[in-house]
Formats: C-alpha cells, sequence, structure tokens
C-alpha cells in the first residue's frame, strides 16, 4: 500500500514480493516510478523529497536521475555532435579516449586517461576538475588543448542535466589561454612563398589570401557547381563549413582571373575525356590533399618560416578592416559566427596604427584649416562692419 500525501507530493510504497520501498512522482507530464533499492523507508522519504525539490525547480526529472556514468555522459558528446553534423566529432573522439576516459593500455600504447568510465558523474566534484587541469597541465600539455578536453566535460554535464539525469553540475572553469596566434601576411611575402611553389598549389593558396576561407576543408574541396563567374559569386552550400551555414564571396578581379584560369583547364582535361569536378586539382585532375611538407619548405626558401595556413584567415579580416569593409559584411564573407570571433581575427599591426595616425593627422589638419578659416571669416566681417 501506498503511503497516503497530500496531491502532487507523490507516494512511497512497497510492491507486493519485494523487500524494497519505491517512490511514485509526476514529472514531465507522466507518472514516475523509481525503486530505492533499500528497506529503509526513510532512504525512500529522502529520495522523494530531492525528486520533489528538483521538480519545483523545473528540472526535468526521471528514473535515472543521478545515475549516469561519465563513459556515457561523454558519448552523449559524441552522438550529439555526430547528430549535428559538426566537423569535430572525430576531435573530440580522440580527446575523450586518450585523455579524459581511463583506459587500461596495451603493449603498444600505455594506460592512460582520468577519470574511470563506470563513475557516476554526479560523484565528481569541482576540486576533482580543478585536480585533472594540474593533471593535464604537468603532462606539458598546453592551456588550449586543456580547454578543449574541458568543453568535452562540461557539455556532457549539460547534457545530462537537460536530459533529467543530474539535478545539477560541477562548475567546471577554462584556463586563460595565451597562445593566441597573430600570425598574418604581407602580400611581398605572400608573393615570395609563392614563388617557390609549384603552378598548381599557387591557385588555390591566391583564393585563401583573398577570402580567408580555410584551405583544407572549403577552398580544395571547392567545385564547379559552387562557382557562377556570370554572377561573379562563389557558394558555399549550408553544412558544408564548420558553423555549418552557408556563405556566398562576391570575387574581385585577381579572383575572378584566377578563377577562369581553372575552369579553362577543367574543360581542357574534359577534352582529354578526364572529368574533374573540382576547381583546384592536380595537372592530372586529381584533387589536391595535403602538401604541408612542400608548404613549410616554401616558407623556409622564401625567408618567412613558420607561417601557417590559418594565416590566410586573419590576413583576409584584416585586409577587409584596412579596406574600411563595414563588421557585419566582413564576417559573413570570412564565415564568423560571431563578433567575438572576428575580433579575435582582426589584428591590429603596426601598418594599421601607423594608417591611424595618418588619418589623425589628416583630420587634426582639416580641423585647424577650418578653424583658421572661420576666424579669418570672423575678422573680415568684424573688418566690413567697422568700415560701414
Amino acid at each position: 500500500m501506498a503511503t497516503p500525501r497530500a496531491k502532487g507530493t507523490g507516494s512511497i510504497f512497497k510492491p507486493k514480493g519485494s523487500s524494497f520501498y519505491w517512490v511514485a512522482y509526476m514529472s514531465g507530464g507522466k507518472r514516475r516510478y523509481e525503486s530505492t533499492k533499500s528497506p529503509v523507508k526513510q532512504v525512500a522519504k529522502e529520495l522523494l523529497l530531492e525528486r520533489l525539490g528538483a521538480i519545483q525547480h523545473g528540472v526535468a526529472v526521471t528514473p535515472r536521475m543521478g545515475k549516469i556514468r561519465i563513459g556515457d555522459g561523454l558519448k552523449a558528446v559524441v552522438d550529439n555532435l555526430r547528430m549535428n553534423g559538426r566537423k569535430s566529432v572525430d576531435d573530440a573522439q580522440r580527446r575523450i579516449d586518450k585523455h579524459l576516459l581511463y583506459h587500461p593500455g596495451n603493449d603498444d600504447e600505455p594506460a592512460g586517461g582520468y577519470f574511470l568510465p563506470d563513475r557516476r558523474m554526479n560523484t565528481i566534484t569541482t576540486a576533482e576538475i580543478e585536480a585533472y587541469k594540474v593533471h593535464r597541465l604537468d603532462q606539458h600539455a598546453e592551456p588550449a588543448t586543456v580547454n578543449r578536453e574541458l568543453a568535452a566535460l562540461r557539455r556532457a554535464f549539460r547534457l545530462a542535466v537537460r536530459g533529467g539525469e543530474l539535478i545539477a553540475m560541477p562548475y567546471v572553469g577554462l584556463l586563460q589561454e595565451h597562445n593566441v596566434r597573430t600570425g598574418f601576411f604581407e602580400r611581398e611575402q605572400f608573393d615570395a612563398i609563392l614563388a617557390k611553389l609549384p603552378a598548381e598549389l599557387q591557385a588555390p593558396l591566391k583564393f585563401a589570401y583573398g577570402t580567408g576561407w580555410r584551405l583544407r576543408s572549403e577552398v580544395l574541396s571547392l567545385t564547379v557547381a559552387q562557382v557562377d563567374l556570370q554572377a561573379g559569386i562563389v557558394r558555399l552550400e549550408p553544412g558544408t563549413t564548420k558553423s555549418g551555414q552557408g556563405r556566398t564571396f562576391y570575387v574581385t578581379d585577381e579572383l575572378r582571373k584566377v578563377l577562369r584560369q581553372q575552369l579553362d583547364a577543367i574543360r581542357a582535361l574534359k577534352q582529354q575525356g578526364t572529368i574533374c569536378p573540382y576547381i583546384f586539382h592536380r595537372p592530372d585532375g586529381s584533387p589536391i590533399r595535403d602538401f604541408r611538407k612542400l608548404w613549410r619548405k616554401a616558407c623556409t626558401d622564401a625567408g618567412h618560416p613558420g607561417k601557417l595556413f590559418h594565416d590566410f584567415r586573419r590576413t583576409a579580416v584584416r585586409n577587409l578592416e584596412r579596406a574600411g569593409v563595414p563588421r557585419s559584411t566582413a564576417m559573413a564573407m570570412v564565415g564568423h559566427k560571431t563578433e567575438s570571433i572576428y575580433r579575435r581575427y582582426a589584428i591590429v599591426d603596426e601598418k594599421m596604427h601607423q594608417e591611424a595616425a595618418a588619418r589623425l593627422d589628416a583630420w587634426a589638419s582639416a580641423q585647424k584649416t577650418k578653424a583658421e578659416a572661420e576666424r579669418k571669416g570672423q575678422v573680415n566681417q568684424f573688418k566690413k562692419r567697422q568700415a560701414r
């Protein structure tokens, strides 16, 4: 028999043939039943009070509340990324397998990881997460690397709370990152590096320099169907970019020339019996894959070692800022979803400071000239009044 209670406060009962007490309560429009796994009635009272308190605070309570394991929570993170078509699925899985979840290891790889997969998430405290940070930093991991791992852990807790499997989550604070890159290309540097590379690699790099698009995922994968030279645009379809949003770029005269040459080469290959769907390709029509070794050698030979493909994004943003393109337009062209990310790439270099100083000089000079003209005008008017 269930213990009589006021309406809306749930009930406690012991099913026939069971030595354990159960609790019943309403959550999400459904009546939930949950075993306490205990023959002590006080345990049932405490569990019911805990569930009713969570419901009062708007938490979606289920009988799995508090039982989810950290291994299942992190698996939910990967599933969520895959379901939303995010390209970071493999990266997240690698971080989870290598650093977050403990694994016993084998002959090829020593034991690693930190949290036991079967551990309940509601037993993990903020202090232990802080200890994890210290553990990773002691392994000489960069703060940015640790933050990507902490982001996966924090996402696991948030998904568990949202799904009614946890009442609350510990605080997961991120480390301060000091390794934000500031590299970009001056035009003469870029031209010097291009001269050291094969002709088929120069075209995609010119396109990346002009657009700031991601080289491997957005430039090298560009197909003929995405280019409309008559309208003067290049398109990235929704779902193919890192943010998942589509993008359109109206090409400049230089980019139009590059694209026209590539399309001519594709037509020539077709006449020879080779179908090439990729705008940027090898001379035989095959796609361009990885050429990081060639790139590093070209940068060193040109006297500019250490340049990165990602520097093209910073360079494009800086060039748009220099050209006075409105920020909202520049964000849409380069593909930055938020202004905070755009500002991270909008690097102010020495030349931009010099240009700002020159503009300030010009403005101050114009103001001085205007003030002088107004003063002379007032003097002339005074003289005219005196003469009259």
